[in-house]
């Protein structure tokens, strides 16, 4: 999980996480809007056979652990007198994982994927819905807005350090005997060293695997990969400088790489890139 966000819908606090790459809404938060027993609300709809046929089919698109037996036991089970589902039943019984309750400091109650938490809020009130769709579009255009800002100034950055990077390339490894072809060859090589220090393919081996895509291998990096790329530029050329050979500097920037990949995966800077509040 990551830090919460929150949206304003009519007054109300609605708050909103990723959960493996998914935006998850509060049904908690929005089912206030209803009534103040939230749980209430959600194990009512839960109960409904509309409820429980949306979240199946949900479930059978995206989650390959579905149970479906225990799912079609449930939609039999749906309209029957004194027929009730929690949220804790339906995940246990079936391997949902489209919604779930949680307890804790910062996310306590029922959180369910945007898909489900939308036709939750129809069932709420269709004018409750629009406005929470609204400002959940609006809450993802300022982060892709601040996500570019940064992917951005990586490049650019990255961009900089090139020319650093070529002019080593020039003052040490290209002899002035070198035709302008051949100096050309020598940078698309240097290109090449860093390609495969960082992304394990030359630039050629990208083209040829992804004909369909626009544009080189650094075009589609990560905000991660190019601040990783601008960093090692940068040292591979004071290692050409320091007259590394091409063998060996290509083996310390591939290690240099893999540390600080891993370093900027699991630091909490990188979840602020992924996910900014």
């Amino acid at each position: 999980m990551t830090k919460n966000q929150k949206i304003n819908v009519e007054g109300m606090d609605i708050t909103v996480f990723k959960q493996r790459s998914e935006d998850y809404i509060s049904l908690t938060d929005i089912a206030k809007h209803k009534n103040s027993e939230a749980g209430l609300v959600i194990s009512h709809w839960m109960s409904t056979r509309f409820a429980i046929e949306f979240m199946g089919i949900w479930e059978k698109m995206n989650n390959s652990s579905f149970k479906v037996t225990e799912f079609s036991d449930f939609k039999n089970q749906s309209g029957a007198n004194g027929f009730a589902l929690s949220v804790q039943q339906w995940v246990n019984k079936t391997g949902a994982i489209g919604i779930f309750a949680t307890r804790g400091r910062y996310n306590s109650g029922t959180f369910a994927h945007k898909d489900i938490a939308f036709e939750f809020a129809s069932w709420i009130s269709a004018e409750f819905k629009f406005y929470l769709i609204k400002e959940f579009q609006r809450l993802k255009e300022d982060e892709n807005n601040r996500q570019k800002l940064e992917w951005n100034l990586q490049r650019t950055l990255a961009k900089i350090n090139y020319k650093i990077h070529t002019d080593a390339i020039k003052d040490n490894l290209i002899p002035h005997e070198l035709t302008k072809d051949q100096a050309i060859m020598k940078y698309a090589n240097e290109a090449d060293l860093l390609n495969m220090a960082l992304f394990g393919m030359t630039a050629k081996i990208w083209r040829d695997k992804n004909p369909k895509l626009k544009g080189n291998i650094r075009d589609y990096a990560t905000i991660e990969q190019l601040v990783v790329l601008s960093n090692i530029e940068s040292i591979n050329a004071l290692l050409i400088r320091d007259g590394m050979t091409q063998q060996d500097r290509i083996l310390k920037l591939n290690n240099t790489a893999i540390i600080q990949m891993k370093s900027l995966l699991t630091s909490n800077g990188a979840k602020k890139l992924e996910s900014p509040k």
